[in-house]
């Protein structure tokens, strides 16, 4: 018997060389880049944390005044964001993608001229304008590249720009916090410029470098093209059958509307913890710098479990357990962090916590991309990212309105602790077709 081809011929479990080449040239294309870009955006959301440890004293900015700036980033995002992700469904992600980072990075800079309340509101409120439709609109993007059995892996790979941000971001935050007096700026006034630029300067890349769809990619075969539109033409086909959604069906889903719920138990738990971390740590009695790395432990933490988890899911081929479990373990590690005063103690529970959070967005999008596709997709990936990043409002208010009331952090984290108790119950009441989202999937041993 003759020898099958080589692109034909099993290398894993059951999969052919054609897949795994295809795979791998897919993610050493995109992925890095996106991991880049996905951080530089982190980063220039959550640095405010950093340049409150002195720019509050300085703008005589209370706890309330400083959350109503965290929140009302917001509120801009969420108005914005189902529009801008069809329109990056239509006119293609490089354009679109190009268009955000540039606009986002020029808005995070000028973050150097706040004088006041007035002025701190609206650059904030612009900056989530700015920077609607990026997060969702990648979420989308790779389902374009990837089959369903690829992306909770995928998914954490790309995902993990956020704990590597604060890994990488929050010691550099607090070095150039030390700059103060340079050029006669203050320490957070160079944090947002220096922090924004490299934005600006990607985004111009991205309009060059993005590869819009698999048909436009130069840089596949024309085997490897047609294994990955048969592959993803048979998943989106399954969907249909099952799921088949318009626009309109799709953003007034029961079901969207009850993991925008789920998800915003998560995103508050993320952005509670993410603002106002830097400030638990350094109530420690830490220097600038020494919060960076201390703040730094529970996101490196939080970057390792994630790769495993996804991987793991993937593997079992399992979702909601993998994702209500991590659920659990936050809203438990962050409601005994509350009751904590020991330094030590209170950064294992808050590692904990961080590891929680960051296994929930290592594998919560598998959920709606396991049913949803074409513009309905993109519409509705941008309603739960939107109305779940209400939260974000929410998370990081409810630490400042607590503390403005009682001194203190740790009833806050205590309230903190509800919302992903509950996005883990109503993960429990979701119900998840797994034998539609792995339709045409190969064994993997």
């Amino acid at each position: 018997m003759s020898e099958a081809p080589a692109h034909l011929r099993v290398v894993s479990g059951d999969k052919s060389e054609l897949e795994t080449s295809t795979i791998r040239t897919i993610s050493w294309r995109i992925i890095p880049f996106l991991i880049l870009a996905y951080f530089l955006a982190y980063l220039d959301r959550v640095n405010l944390g950093f340049a409150a440890l002195t720019m509050n004293d300085e703008l005589k900015f209370s706890p309330l005044v400083f959350s109503w700036g965290i929140g009302i980033f917001f509120i801009g995002y969420f108005l914005f964001e189902v529009p801008s992700n069809i329109i990056l469904h239509k006119v293609g992600a490089s354009r679109w993608i190009a268009r955000i980072m540039v606009s986002w990075g020029i808005i995070s800079a000028l973050m150097a001229i706040v004088s006041g309340p007035v002025s701190f509101y609206v650059l904030r409120f612009l900056l989530g304008v700015a920077e609607a439709g990026f997060f969702p609109g990648i979420i989308l993007y790779l389902t374009y590249w990837y089959p369903a059995e690829y992306r909770a892996r995928i998914l954490a790979a790309f995902a993990i720009a956020v704990p590597v941000s604060t890994v990488i971001g929050a010691p550099v935050s607090g070095f150039l916090l030390g700059l103060d007096g340079v050029g006669g700026l203050k320490g957070w006034q160079w944090l947002f410029i220096l922090e924004g630029i490299p934005s600006i300067l990607l985004g111009v890349v991205t309009w060059f470098y993005l590869t819009d769809r698999p048909a436009k990619a130069a840089w596949l075969s024309a085997e490897q093209k047609q294994w990955l539109s048969t592959k993803l033409a048979s998943e989106e086909a399954a969907k249909d059958a099952a799921h088949g959604m318009t626009l309109g069906q799709a953003l007034s889903s029961p079901k969207v509307l009850l993991l925008s719920l789920i998800y915003f138990g998560f995103v508050g738990a993320l952005y509670g913890m993410q603002f106002w971390l830097p400030t638990i740590v350094k109530a420690f009695g830490l220097s600038n710098l020494q919060t960076g790395f201390v703040t730094a432990i529970p996101y490196l933490f939080g970057s390792i479990a994630m790769i495993f988890w996804g991987r793991h899911s993937d593997r079992t081929r399992e979702r909601i357990w993998h994702v209500a479990l991590p659920f659990f373990l936050t809203a438990l590690a962050l409601g005994v962090s509350s009751y904590l005063t020991d330094p030590v103690q209170t950064m294992i529970a808050l590692t904990f916590a961080a590891i929680g959070v960051f296994c929930i967005f290592a594998l919560f999008w598998t959920l709606p991309t396991a049913f949803l596709s074409g513009t309905a997709a993109a519409g509705a990936i941008a309603l739960i990212n939107s109305i779940g990043n209400l939260a974000g409002f929410g998370g990081p208010y409810l630490i400042g309105w607590v503390k403005n009331a009682t001194g203190s952090t740790s009833w806050g984290l205590l309230a903190l602790a509800v919302m992903p108790l509950i996005g883990g119950l109503l993960v429990l009441v979701l119900k998840h077709d797994s034998k539609t989202e792995f339709a045409g999937a190969t064994q993997t041993r």
